[in-house]
C-alpha cells in the first residue's frame, strides 16, 4: 500500500473510572475536529463504549486518515492537541497496557 492512501486506526482510550463525561465532551470533538482539518476521510468515526476485565470503561474510536501525511500533520497542529492532551490525562495505564493505543490498520483483500 502507497503512504498516500488511506489507512484506518483503532483508538483504544482506557479512562479513568469518574472522568467519562469530560472524556466524552472531547471525543465529540475529535472527528468533527480533525474532519475540519482534512485529515481524516469523509466517513464519519465509528466509536464503541466497553469494559475491561474487571469493569473499567474502554473507548473504541475507529476512523480512517486521509494517508500517512495527514497523520503526520495532525500531530502537530494545535487544535488537535488541544483535544489530544486533555483526552490523555483523562486515561490511565492498566495491566501493563499503556493508557490508549492506536494501532494502524490497511485492509486485506482475501
Amino acid at each position: 500500500m502507497a503512504a498516500d492512501e488511506p489507512v484506518t486506526v483503532i483508538c483504544q482510550y482506557r479512562v479513568r473510572p469518574g472522568t467519562e463525561e469530560a472524556f466524552l465532551g472531547l471525543l465529540r470533538r475529535h472527528w468533527p475536529t480533525l474532519s475540519k482539518l482534512g485529515v481524516v476521510t469523509d466517513e464519519p468515526a465509528r466509536t464503541y463504549r466497553g469494559a475491561d476485565e474487571k469493569g473499567r470503561p474502554v473507548y473504541y474510536e475507529i476512523f480512517a486518515w486521509r494517508s500517512d501525511a495527514a497523520f503526520e500533520r495532525a500531530h502537530s497542529h494545535p487544535g488537535v492537541l488541544g483535544i489530544w492532551e486533555p483526552m490523555d490525562a483523562l486515561c490511565e495505564a492498566r495491566e501493563g497496557r499503556p493508557n490508549m493505543e492506536f494501532p494502524h490498520v490497511r485492509p486485506l483483500a482475501l
